[in-house]
């Protein structure tokens, strides 16, 4: 009899350890912000520091929301908006400026649960695109605003407004005129610098997927396009399955490099298809996918997270900006193509 309670009190006891050591559900974020030709040669000490602190300061504020139980949603909203409003990105404040010196800001942003997704592409006074495109999502019947209709939609939404004058910096008019000097130039060859700028003027955005503890992902990205853009031209960020996507049956995706070649290759969407359908990793399926890209002439990069918190930050530049956080509150940031 003695035995059998020895018995019963260890079984207990050892069924109250394993359930203690039960993993807890994973969460994670992860960023990207812009890819294209980052050297460190061409980097200022104090220039890589403030990206690596405002990569630091975004991907630490969406984490602090999922950590607390919040969102997936509200994870990359927040961590969006930090980049958004700082200068040293492509969107937001700090975007690049068309051929008119004038802003034409994209963003959207999808539910991995409910696959329902909202995008704005065009607008010229909205302050956070990013927060636009969920408006867009929840309280419209559509998926994609334009232009002065989309700026009409975020006033309506009482979302913040500013003149267009507060996204434009000198740095991104200084990149204008030497772009068009360039275009200009183009029947005379270009050295090396010249060719490496101007193809560098083609990217820069930001994006962030991120997995909630409920096990729901979701995927959002935000940019000001291409200097120099005419035409009202629209790139793949504010494109669902091309620049967004996100599936809680595969994984999230947010993209960033030549958006031509990103809307024809359907970067994001065709990632998750191999994920889904192939039962690759993330790795894999973005690697695989982005090789497809470079065949037709186009480069960038992507950040993907699964249902498991597997990520990938791949990239066929030489650079991108880029962080992660998973579960255990590990943070990795990266610039450069060799760390």
């Amino acid at each position: 009899m003695k035995n059998i309670l020895t018995l019963v009190v260890m079984l207990l006891f050892f069924g109250c350890s394993s359930e203690k050591e039960k993993k807890q559900p994973a969460f994670g974020i992860v960023i990207h912000g812009g890819a294209g030709t980052i050297l460190k040669e061409n980097m200022s000490d104090e220039m890589e520091k403030a990206y690596i602190e405002k990569l630091t300061e975004a991907i630490t504020s969406g984490h602090a929301i999922l950590k607390a139980g919040g969102t997936s949603q509200d994870a990359i909203e927040k961590t969006i908006r930090v980049m958004e409003n700082s200068p040293l990105f492509n969107s937001g404040k700090g975007a690049v400026l068309t051929e008119n010196e004038s802003i034409a800001l994209d963003a959207s942003f999808m539910d991995g649960k409910t696959l329902n997704s909202g995008a704005i592409a065009g607008v010229k006074h909205i302050k956070n695109p990013i927060s636009a495109a969920i408006k867009v999502m929840h309280n419209s019947p559509h998926v994609l605003l334009s232009g002065t209709g989309a700026d009409r939609f975020a006033v309506e939404q009482n979302l913040d407004t500013v003149p267009e004058s507060y996204f434009i910096t000198d740095r991104r008019l200084r990149d204008l005129k030497r772009v068009q000097q360039l275009e200009t130039d183009k029947k005379i060859t270009l050295n090396s610098s010249e060719q490496l700028y101007f193809k560098n003027q083609r990217y820069g955005t930001v994006g962030c997927v991120a997995l909630d503890l409920n096990g729901n992902l979701a995927a959002g990205t935000s940019t000001g396009g291409m200097t120099n853009k005419k035409w009202g031209r629209i790139g793949d960020a504010p494109i669902i399955g091309a620049g967004t996507y996100a599936n809680n049956l595969s994984c999230g995706v947010s993209a960033t490099g030549w958006g031509e070649f990103f809307i024809r290759s359907v970067v994001a969407h065709d990632i998750a298809a191999l994920v889904e359908y192939k039962k690759l990793s993330v790795k894999d399926a973005s690697k695989q996918v982005l090789q497809k890209v470079e065949d037709l002439g186009g480069d960038g990069g992507v950040v993907v997270m699964d249902t498991h918190g597997n990520v990938a930050m791949e990239f066929n530049t030489p650079g991108m900006y880029r962080a992660h956080m998973n579960s255990e509150g590990k943070l990795t940031v990266r610039i450069y193509g060799d760390n």
